[in-house]
């Protein structure tokens, strides 16, 4: 997969006179579905590369380290519980620019799970066992674009695959705001 992906931004580089990298970081709210956990807040923050096919198309591949996971309560205890996923999660999306400064996206995004903390009173878990060691998802979003390279976006990240949390058939949900900056 890593060689695939140098690859890839090999040719990107080769290929391309309109290109631009970039760096972004924000806030995420995760959570997990068919639930009734809390949604946990977390940080993500990476960088992108944006090869630009045509004035209305664009494909930006990426790679970024995302925290996911919930918060809940144990019933029986009352204790709190706050399960942390990292990841690095590598998105490839669609942009269509149909304004000057706005676009939207969408795509494919594959993450590998890097660490694991499970917070409990009294009881600390960093085994990564209990879960899926990857997760597809669907990525689809809105970027508003400034001068001075600056831009914002909004994302939600929809999990395509089971997590299999200890068992459970649950897939992640992320509500992502970012800013970023592209370098020309």
């Amino acid at each position: 997969m890593r060689k695939i992906l140098i690859l890839f931004f090999v040719l990107s580089f080769y290929f391309t006179a309109e290109a631009q990298f970039g760096i972004r970081a924000g806030f995420s709210s995760s959570n997990f579905s068919n639930t009734n956990f809390n949604a946990n807040p977390g940080v993500h923050f990476g960088g992108y590369y944006t090869i630009l096919a045509s004035e209305f198309i664009s494909v930006e591949p990426g790679i970024q380290f995302s925290q996911k996971g919930f918060e809940t309560v144990d019933p029986p205890t009352a204790n709190d519980i706050d399960e942390r996923l990292n990841y690095l999660d590598v998105p490839l999306l669609l942009r269509l620019n149909f304004l000057p400064a706005v676009n939207v996206f969408a795509g494919p995004q594959f993450g590998a799970l890097i660490s694991r903390k499970r917070t409990e009173e009294g009881n600390n878990q960093t085994s990564t066992e209990p879960v899926r060691g990857y997760d597809i998802s669907g990525v689809v979003g809105l970027q508003a674009l400034f001068p001075a390279g600056i831009n914002l976006q909004v994302s939600y990240d929809l999990g395509l695959t089971s997590v299999n949390y200890f068992g459970q058939d649950a897939n992640n949900q992320v509500l992502k705001l970012s800013i970023a900056y592209d370098f020309n």
